[in-house]
């Protein structure tokens, strides 16, 4: 029994340092204005995300997002515009509904600013302040 002890305290001794080192390389290797221009991108997703629910009245939506991306339905981004943000992504209502393109501008505190998107059920509230449906 020893000797597997020995070697179960090698493999985990292995394993830490091993973690240690990968954390120190990245933390060394990747700038901090990096890590904070991703964190940025990251919130302004995900008011983009919550802003797309709200103005369509759905929360079951599946989106394609920066931050969700799926080649099939398309290429999503997010950069910074001026002040704000711009987003863009696709979403559908579910497996049977096609997939719909949007692009979504935020201020700096991601507040809605314009929303364009591409969706025939909702050519009715086209003209709606911010809101601009493209048939």
């Amino acid at each position: 029994m020893p000797a597997l002890s020995h070697r179960i305290g090698r493999l985990l001794f292995g394993f830490g340092v091993g973690i240690v080192v990968a954390v120190t390389a990245y933390r060394c290797t990747v700038p901090p204005d990096m890590r904070a221009e991703r964190a940025a991108e990251e919130a302004a997703v995900l008011a983009a995300r919550a802003h797309l629910e709200r103005v369509l009245g759905e929360s079951e939506l599946v989106i394609v997002d920066p931050l969700a991306p799926d080649r099939r339905a398309g290429k999503a981004y997010v950069y910074r515009s001026g002040d704000g943000w711009q987003v863009s992504g696709f979403y559908r209502r579910d497996e049977a509904d096609l997939w719909h393109p949007f692009l979504m501008d935020l201020d700096r505190e991601h507040g809605l600013v314009h929303l364009k998107l591409s969706d025939r059920a909702l050519l009715q509230r086209d003209g709606e302040p911010g809101l601009e449906v493209l048939p």
